[in-house]
């Protein structure tokens, strides 16, 4: 397997993955220069086990919360991607059907039609929702626990040596920036998957990275399997439940989830998303008056938006906002 992440194909392939839709950067463009000498020079350090991750540049993005982004240096995105190449395919095999964040073929598109599907085999019998988020995910994952379930599948010393430098470059729980990340993010959340699949038994859950929901008919069923997961969290992940977003509620109004409201067999943008949409068009605006973005950036940005809403039942919304 370490041959595997360190032949120069793979880094080579993960160098490609490293700079898709960003290779005019200065960093990249900088490492591009001298490029077989670069990727010979990060296979060396894997090879003889020197290599040593760098820092993080960081900063804050803001979408429906703030969020603090770590930025690794190019030269370690090239050596995420060389790793997800290969330890991907690993544990994808141990994935369930039903996870649907940063998968091949899944994605927040393909999670809401499910959702509607588990909606319509309910129908027309009373259906309730558990809907939950972990409080802080990434930053609470433990490192010993996540490490620990890299080695029940792994078991090649130098691969786990590399995987354990990725994680210890950041001090606590893992950073919103790195692909591995994601793949962690998943594979510590799986455990959280079989439990609900295989001790609770329910059949009509989806998990999108640390939001996840239930669909019963038994509302009871729910604040059971709501205290059991509670506890297996805490226990088996040391996570928490978000207080304020671990909820039981009739589905007739809606299920408001990954940016779409579910509802009547429709799809309705939210509310809150709509807003900040708005409010992202009138700064772009002012800031194209004072010739500080390009009108080609700014359609782009429509463009975009106008994709995601066209997902839901939003034409009259369209209309009405000149985007039609």
């Amino acid at each position: 397997m370490f041959t595997q992440i360190t032949s120069f194909e793979n880094l080579y392939s993960a160098y490609l993955g490293a700079r898709k839709c960003k290779r005019y950067r200065t960093s990249i463009l900088r490492f591009s220069r001298n490029l077989e000498e670069n990727l010979i020079s990060l296979q060396r350090e894997l090879l003889a086990r020197t290599y040593k991750h760098g820092g993080y540049r960081e900063f804050i993005i803001s979408d429906s919360k703030k969020r603090l982004i770590k930025a690794p240096l190019f030269r370690d995105r090239v050596i995420h991607h060389a790793v997800c190449n290969v330890v991907e395919l690993i544990f994808e095999r141990r994935f369930i059907y039903d996870s649907y964040a940063c998968r091949k073929g899944k994605g927040t598109h393909a999670a809401v039609k499910r959702l509607e599907s588990f909606v319509k085999s309910l129908a027309p019998a009373k259906t309730y929702c558990l809907k939950c988020d972990i409080s802080k995910y990434f930053n609470s994952i433990d490192h010993e626990i996540l490490l620990g379930l890299l080695k029940n599948k792994i078991k090649n010393e130098d691969v786990l040596w590399l995987l354990y430098e990725i994680i210890s470059s950041n001090s606590q729980g893992i950073p919103i920036g790195n692909l591995t990340s994601q793949l962690f993010a998943n594979i510590y959340l799986n455990e959280l998957d079989h439990f609900i699949k295989r001790i609770l038994r329910e059949r009509y859950y989806i998990r999108y990275m640390d939001d996840f929901l239930i669909l019963s008919n038994k509302k009871e069923n729910l604040r059971y399997d709501k205290e059991r997961i509670k506890i297996f969290l805490v226990e088996r992940l040391k996570l928490r439940l978000h207080p304020k977003k671990a909820e039981i509620f009739p589905i007739d109004k809606g299920i408001d989830f990954l940016g779409y409201v579910v509802r009547d067999s429709c799809r309705f943008l939210r509310k809150p998303t709509v807003k900040r949409f708005l409010k992202k068009k009138q700064q772009y605006e002012k800031m194209i008056k004072n010739s500080k973005w390009t009108e080609q950036s700014f359609r782009g940005f429509c463009d975009s938006w106008r994709g995601y809403a066209n997902f839901a039942n939003s034409y009259k919304l369209l209309e009405k906002l000149g985007l039609n």
